[in-house]
């Protein structure tokens, strides 16, 4: 120390240029380091969510969760599963040991979701395989509210037409909305009347699904031109279902509106979503895990005119429940504390020792050691979050 303390002094050009090197650095260090509301944790849980609308709970479990069950006792290094079920959905969660690989135990697992798929009902679609970290939590809310439009619309509008213009935000991922229900066509039937004209609740699914979906049949050659010819039955209004014939052939043709109706309406209610005690829709707000938090929510609220635009002047959308604003009151707080603690240090030193020179070396040291850290936490690939705010503030103040 004393070496270094000698050397310092003979050669004051020198640490002068070190001074503002590592000022440069630091500034630099400020327009690149991530800043996020907690430190990057990776935490060995995987989710994986299993959807069959309408299926009942105890059916989801012994035909879908038990399966799953069973393959992923072959995944490296898990500690333990969990499964919870509910109307058309199962949740499944993957605990593992510390240290194991995730991005090996991701791959893994979902490979044993593709050998799984054999042993599934007819109709099932591949689940989503999620893994969990301090980045998947949501950093904000997108709101959508109307007084005059149903949830359905409300819904349907979120999903279509926002969600892909707000996929394309820089670090944003883009979540399924929430709160509202899922336009669906129900086609109700009677089961006097099907039993009556001695049908099948199959033979009334194939016959909506011949008539409804768009298939290839070949190419037609026309002189020089080769023309392609698909086949197109898809429905184009709700009301278009009730002229699907069933059953065609010996005896009277039995159409979908012989047996039943259709109604245009919306799933089963699985979520709720209030805002202020009313009924909303919401779009959770999930960065990507190399994305800064106050990056994303400033670049949403840049795009919050360009969503708008894009659906009905009588459904609002707004940016809730802001968690940036922790992360930026805790960036004012260090300033404010730096601040203080440099001014009340320099005050004690010039009380003690009526030095000006001691008291300039501590107002300056103060600040360029907190830059100090800021380098290193970038060069070791941390982020500016609460932890290390928390301990930047306590070294300030010690």
């Amino acid at each position: 120390m004393y070496q270094l303390i000698r050397s310092a002094l003979r050669k004051p050009i020198s640490v002068v240029v070190g001074v503002f090197g590592i000022l440069f650095f630091s500034v630099m260090s400020l327009f690149t380091i991530p800043v996020d509301i907690f430190p990057n944790l990776d935490l060995p849980t995987i989710y994986v969510v299993q959807q069959y609308g309408g299926m009942a709970p105890d059916q989801m479990d012994g035909f879908m969760a038990t399966r799953y069950q069973d393959h992923f006792l072959y995944v490296s290094g898990i500690r333990d599963v969990e499964v919870k079920t509910i109307q058309g959905l199962s949740l499944i969660r993957l605990q593992f040991y510390p240290g194991t690989d995730m991005a090996q135990a991701a791959a893994e697992v979902a490979n044993n979701v593709s050998r799984a798929k054999a042993y599934m009902p007819e109709g099932t679609v591949p689940p989503q395989v999620v893994r969990f970290d301090a980045s998947s939590v949501p950093v904000g809310q997108l709101v959508f509210e109307s007084k005059t439009r149903s949830l359905n619309e409300i819904q349907d509008f979120a999903s279509s037409r926002v969600r892909p213009m707000f996929s394309r935000i820089p670090g944003v991922s883009s979540p399924p909305p929430l709160g509202g229900n899922q336009r669906t066509i129900i086609i109700k039937v009677n089961p006097q009347l099907v039993r009556s004209y001695q049908l099948t609740p199959d033979e009334i699914i194939k016959a909506i699904v011949t008539n409804n979906q768009i298939s290839p049949a070949g190419n037609i050659r026309m002189g020089e031109k080769t023309l392609m010819t698909p086949v197109n039955s898809l429905v184009k209004k709700p009301e278009d279902f009730l002229d699907i014939p069933i059953r065609v052939g010996a005896g009277p043709t039995v159409f979908v509106r012989d047996v039943g109706t259709v109604e245009d309406g919306a799933d089963v209610t699985v979520s709720y979503a209030l805002v202020n005690g009313r009924r909303a829709v919401y779009i959770p707000v999930v960065k990507k895990s190399d994305a800064s938090t106050l990056d994303v929510v400033n670049n949403i609220k840049k795009a919050l005119p360009e969503l708008q635009n894009s659906i009905p002047e009588d459904v609002k959308i707004s940016y809730e429940f802001d968690q940036s604003v922790y992360v930026t009151n805790a960036l004012k707080s260090l300033v404010t504390e730096g601040i203080l603690g440099a001014v009340l240090t320099g005050l004690m030193v010039l009380l003690f020792l009526r030095d000006w020179r001691s008291v300039i070396i501590v107002v300056v040291t103060i600040p360029i050691s907190v830059l100090s850290a800021v380098i290193l936490l970038n060069l070791a690939g941390q982020t500016i979050n609460i932890m290390t705010l928390s301990g930047l503030a306590l070294a300030v103040g010690i």
